[in-house]
């Protein structure tokens, strides 16, 4: 029978020298307590910042290009409240899931005095990372950006500039989840103003800066200043110049179009994870299952918190895991 790298991998750690406890140094102190998470890897740190930013750029064009210009009031508060409050927590999950710690294995606890402590009956196992010479636990995977093993490790995202395991998946679902929603609001809206502003105001504007673009500086000078107003009132549809507000809201529409289907993807395919109680390293490399089998729902409230209530869509309120499994070491 032929066996795969993975098994023969793991044939080499069942041997007790693979251990050479004596190799390892003794775990690094442990910080202050509340330390914040952070992983100090430029290119997470770049994309967690355009990521700021694409959000903050459709802040901008949704109010200022299309909601503030606005003749109707009540159409202007309520899509504005709207917006704001699914960004907000779109951001505050972001936030939670890249200042998380995963669900990190202690690093370099795999020395002699630490596997003795553990008091091992003949014939049990344990597994030790030889990249961060500690002892990982059943599920846990090594990633060679964060420099740890975590614990249900599904993959590393560098937009959130950490990895998605065990103790943040809530908080990347949720920022997948409010970032496809504050896409497909944005998508609505400019649909919306394109509709009701280019019949009633920009048709007529496009067509006297065209037949404008022989005359002179004072002539188009004073085509700005007598541009006519929407029909449905005083109010123009943007308080910039209309080939400037095209230009904005089609970019607008690219990154909403873009980052929705993005989110939208990733958000069904972490459900998933979650309901099959399998991640995507277990998935990608087809690992044997040694775990117990749960329902969905019962997988749904170990990630989103037991019991069900509206915390499951704050990122604010940390999941209560329940009467978790004891730690394991040994397989």
């Amino acid at each position: 029978m032929m066996l795969s790298p993975a098994h023969r991998f793991r044939d080499i750690e069942r041997k007790p020298e693979y251990l050479r406890p004596e190799k390892c140094v003794p775990p690094p102190r442990p910080g202050p307590a509340g330390a914040m998470w952070f992983i100090r890897d430029g290119c997470g740190i770049a994309c967690a910042a355009v990521t700021w930013f694409l959000v903050l750029y459709a802040e901008f064009v949704v109010l200022f290009v299309m909601l503030v210009p606005s003749g109707d009031y009540a159409y202007s508060v309520v899509n504005g409240i709207v917006f704001n409050l699914l960004a907000f927590l779109a951001l505050a999950s972001h936030c939670r899931a890249m200042l998380t710690d995963p669900g990190a294995v202690p690093k370099g606890n795999a020395t002699k005095e630490f596997i003795e402590s553990l008091q091992l009956k003949p014939g049990q196992v344990v597994y030790k990372c030889p990249k961060c010479c500690s002892i990982k636990p059943d599920r846990a995977h090594h990633c060679s950006v964060c420099k740890r093993c975590i614990r249900k490790m599904d993959h590393h995202c560098p937009w959130v500039n950490n990895c998605v395991g065990e103790n943040n998946q809530k908080y990347f679902v949720l920022f997948t989840m409010y970032i496809a929603l504050i896409s497909l609001h944005a998508l609505v809206m400019v649909g919306f103003h394109f509709l009701h502003c280019f019949e009633e105001d920009w048709t007529n504007i496009l067509q006297a800066y065209g037949a404008a673009g022989k005359a002179s500086a004072e002539a188009r000078a004073s085509l700005r200043h007598t541009r006519p107003p929407l029909a449905g009132g005083p109010a123009e549809c943007s308080s910039f110049s209309p080939p400037a507000t095209v230009i904005l809201l089609i970019l607008l529409c690219f990154e909403a179009l873009l980052f929705l289907i993005f989110t939208s993807v990733m958000f069904g395919t972490q459900v998933h994870s979650i309901c099959t109680d399998e991640t995507g390293i277990e998935q990608l490399k087809k690992e044997e299952r040694r775990w117990a089998k749960k329902t969905k729902w019962m997988n749904m409230k170990a990630v989103f918190g037991h019991p069900f209530s509206l915390g499951w869509a704050s990122p604010f309120a940390t999941p209560d895991h329940g009467k978790a499994d004891p730690y394991q070491y040994v397989v």
